[in-house]
């Protein structure tokens, strides 16, 4: 099947069959074994986001359902995220005390400004931003994240007290105080730990964590001075809108835009991944309309943003999970959770919540990636490795923002220094071969056929036009014809037009003519704008390289007539 990165295509495009009444009950089985792996997970994600535990089961009721009815991938699962969850707890944290009122309110309006910028981003289809987040920059942010996310949950799983938002300053805190460590919140800590590190090794489709999560309340630890999460809510969510000021809104903007851009690169990026693995349609600006109202019901349902979930995902597709049905069984589960089982919850320990939480973090930090990062290409280690420091010692929020920084400055660097090269024969073959730009270097006698390898525009026509005249200079025989293979030139900008310009009249004055060759329609139009082509001549314009080199060849014989 056709697939489609930009989004194009309706809604409709998602094929809904799912393999008759056999794949319907793969799919609810599905939802429910999702369900029972998860369910703990997200409980354990209101940690990292500094809210009651209800909110986790919030995340994948009204959530799922908004994604399956208007989103468009049949196998992402819309949820909680610690990405999401570590950018807005870092930030509000310093403008309303975690877990109060202020701060809940806070929370659930970055979901709703989440909703209208994912609105605005689906209505002038800009699923391509999901494109400014390399693979490598993803990697590396997720490294960091998880990084971040572990150095959080030590002081849980110690049971010792910190105060610090910094996740290198929580470490410091926690080894400081780490003489009040609680004993067997630290032993059951890495019991957890190690059952469920174990178990995803050994039999990743095991629900370990919902098991550790039943042992943990079924055994009475409080009687050792383990602390619990406490009561927890029962019932349905209330909709209604978070109570915030207009200032507050206006102070949340950065943090909701730094959502966007992780929500629709990891969600772009899980939907592809899927869909390429199942051979579907994929629509990234219909999975964005998707996402905006699974963010409005999650912030109207008093939550914290939700995201496309790699993690989840990968669970759902290996418990079998075809369609959008299994995420709306693990929704009714949630809803029978809600309604009927939250009062045993009550005697959950905090640190196998922390615990859960860390194994994921562990998850997250991809070191076959880095290594292969690393082995390919070593410079775009260094963003990684970058990325992930900035998210760790700086925060989410700017981390994000400075790799995507980092990404586009690499890209441009590439630009504005890219490879250029004179065609020689080789004497063996007779095939035109690239060697480096050297002064009085040429092709064949009074030929010099140069190749530049990039759009050009202002800041790297300055080296074209540098090459050009460094080729021209002490030339063993006076050069009468250059030819410019223009196969990677597909643009030409305002400035580099001008810059052409005046090198081409330059040339004329000293009688070189000059000749492009391999010129594709989109320069041909550049050049007719830019006048550049009655600068050249018309004729000296060829499509391809051999009839530019031939006419050069022809301009030479003349003058040698």
């Amino acid at each position: 099947m056709q697939a489609s990165t930009g989004g194009s295509g309706p809604a409709t495009d998602r094929p809904r069959e799912t393999g008759g009444w056999r794949g319907r009950v793969r799919d609810i089985v599905a939802g429910v074994s999702l369900a029972s792996m998860n369910i703990p997970q997200v409980l354990g994600y209101t940690r990292i986001a500094a809210m009651p535990a209800v909110t986790g089961l919030y995340t994948v009721l009204l959530p799922l359902v908004a994604f399956a009815c208007f989103g468009a991938s049949r196998h992402l699962v819309v949820a909680a995220d610690s990405a999401t969850a570590a950018i807005f707890s870092s930030a509000l944290g310093r403008m309303a005390p975690p877990g109060s009122p202020h701060y809940m309110a806070l929370v659930s309006m970055v979901a709703l400004l989440s909703a209208g910028f994912l609105l605005v981003a689906r209505l002038f289809r800009l699923g391509f931003l999901a494109d400014f987040l390399s693979r490598t920059v993803l990697v590396g942010f997720m490294a960091g994240v998880g990084i971040q996310v572990a150095l959080a949950m030590t002081r849980d799983m110690l049971g010792v007290t910190t105060t610090a938002h910094n996740p290198v300053l929580q470490l410091v805190q926690t080894l400081t105080h780490l003489r009040q460590a609680s004993v067997p919140s630290m032993a059951l800590s890495i019991c957890v730990v190690g059952l469920i590190l174990a178990g995803n090794r050994l039999a990743p489709r095991a629900p370990l964590a919902l098991v550790t999560v039943v042992a943990s309340m079924t055994f009475g630890l409080t009687r050792y001075g383990i602390e619990t999460i406490g009561p927890i809510e029962s019932g349905l969510p209330h909709l209604r809108l978070p109570d915030v000021s207009w200032n507050d809104m206006l102070a949340l903007l950065p943090v909701s835009t730094s959502c966007v851009f992780v929500i629709i690169a990891q969600s772009a990026a899980t939907s592809r991944a899927f869909a390429l693995r199942f051979h579907d349609r994929m629509n990234d600006n219909a999975d964005i309309l998707g996402l905006c109202a699974a963010n409005a019901v999650a912030g109207l349902s008093g939550t914290f943003t939700v995201n496309g979930s790699p993690t989840q995902t990968a669970m759902a597709v290996r418990a079998g999970a075809r369609s959008q049905l299994a995420q709306l069984t693990f929704a009714a589960v949630t809803m029978c959770v809600l309604l009927f089982l939250t009062a045993p919850l009550h005697y959950l320990p905090r640190c196998v919540l922390a615990s859960i939480v860390f194994t994921v973090a562990v998850g997250m930090i991809d070191v076959r990636a880095m290594r292969a990062i690393r082995r390919e290409s070593p410079g775009e280690y260094g963003l990684a490795l970058v990325t992930a420091a900035a998210v760790v010692g700086i925060g989410v929020e700017q981390g994000i923002f400075l790799a995507i920084a980092l990404s586009l400055f690499r890209h441009v660097r590439h630009s504005y220094e890219p490879h250029t090269m004179i065609l020689r024969y080789d004497v063996d073959s007779g095939l035109l071969e690239p060697g480096p730009v050297a002064a009085g270097r040429q092709t064949a006698p009074g030929l010099v056929v140069y190749r530049f390898c990039a759009d050009l525009f202002y800041a790297n026509s300055a080296r074209f036009v540098g090459d050009v005249r460094l080729l021209l200079e002490h030339p063993a025989v006076p050069v009468a014809c250059l030819v410019i293979d223009a196969s990677a030139i597909t643009d030409v900008d305002f400035s580099a037009a001008s810059d052409l310009r005046d090198l081409f009249g330059d040339l004329a004055r000293r009688n070189v003519s000059v000749i492009f060759g391999r010129v594709s329609p989109y320069l041909r139009a550049d050049m007719d704008r830019h006048r550049i082509t009655p600068v050249v001549g018309a004729q000296n314009i060829h499509a391809q390289l051999h009839t530019a080199i031939a006419a050069a060849r022809a301009i030479i014989g003349a003058r040698h007539e």
